[in-house]
């Protein structure tokens, strides 16, 4: 990765660095933030800043599937907040939330830039648009079951 930067650049890589290894790791430990410094010619403390800037890094283990609902503007005024309150009830769970079984996680979020297709939600890193609530019904029960089918590999 450090590669595809210009000689001096290599800072420019800590945000790409985190994401690939905490889709590997699983969340941000201390460990990963001393490694990433050393290859990126930061700080730990730089590299500290990025994980505490960027929400979609984190420093504890979310669901195997992550379920992010959108409940911005375009979403809230097509039925978002009632998706939001639907998946919160039928899993037990709330904001950054993850069942005792580890299979799924729920966060509310501000925007995932599918305003054109609201209420619109994100497993993992694939976009569900248009979402209704028996769409969403379907969703969290192949999730809680292991079995959703992920569009993006």
């Amino acid at each position: 990765m450090l590669a595809s930067y210009p000689p001096g650049r290599q800072r420019s890589a800590v945000v790409p660095m985190l994401i690939f290894a905490q889709d590997e790791v699983g969340s941000i430990t201390p460990e990963l933030v001393q490694e990433v410094a050393k290859r990126c010619g930061v700080q730990p403390v730089q590299v500290e800043e990025c994980v505490t800037y960027y929400s979609m890094l984190r420093k504890k283990p979310l669901g195997k599937y992550h379920v992010q609902i959108c409940t911005n503007i375009s979403c809230l005024l097509n039925g978002g907040e009632e998706l939001w309150k639907r998946a919160c009830e039928q899993t037990g769970l709330g904001h950054k939330q993850v069942s005792a079984d580890g299979m799924v996680s729920l966060e509310e979020v501000e925007c995932i830039g599918a305003c054109s297709w609201a209420p619109a939600l994100q497993v993992n890193y694939d976009f569900e648009h248009l979402v209704t609530p028996e769409r969403l019904d379907e969703i969290l029960a192949a999730c809680r079951k292991g079995d959703y089918v992920e569009k993006a590999k």
